[in-house]
């Protein structure tokens, strides 16, 4: 599944793209909520791992909005088990993401994002 976690470290690799390739903006998306358990030690860890507004924009192209607009200094349980809802029970399940640089479009189908690229578009 195509979690916000993972779509936080995923950019364009076209050939020739090499600015404002990060993020990719969801576009037709069907999101699934999966229930998992919440760990706040993974949480906190991941923290400096996040792009921050990459993260809030892409939470609200799939309809959240629980989350500040900008990264709080301290992390209290309850902004954690928000922070874990995003990253980790929002999937996407179906749809597609787009590079907003050169338009590449990566489709998702049942969970799995299609990332590969065409012998033209490597560099």
């Amino acid at each position: 599944m195509v979690r916000l976690i993972t779509h936080n470290l995923l950019a364009c690799h076209v050939k020739g793209c090499t600015t404002n390739n990060f993020p990719l903006i969801f576009q037709d998306v069907e999101v699934e909520l999966q229930e998992t358990e919440f760990n706040p030690d993974f949480i906190r860890n991941m923290l400096s791992r996040l792009e921050w507004t990459a993260l809030i924009n892409a939470a609200k192209q799939v309809g959240d909005t629980s989350l500040p607009p900008e990264q709080p200094d301290m992390m209290d349980d309850e902004l954690l088990q928000k922070l874990h809802h995003v990253l980790m029970e929002i999937n996407i399940t179906d749809g597609a993401m787009v590079c907003q640089n050169c338009n590449h479009i990566y489709p998702i189908s049942n969970g799995i994002p299609n990332m590969l690229l065409a012998e033209h578009e490597i560099g």
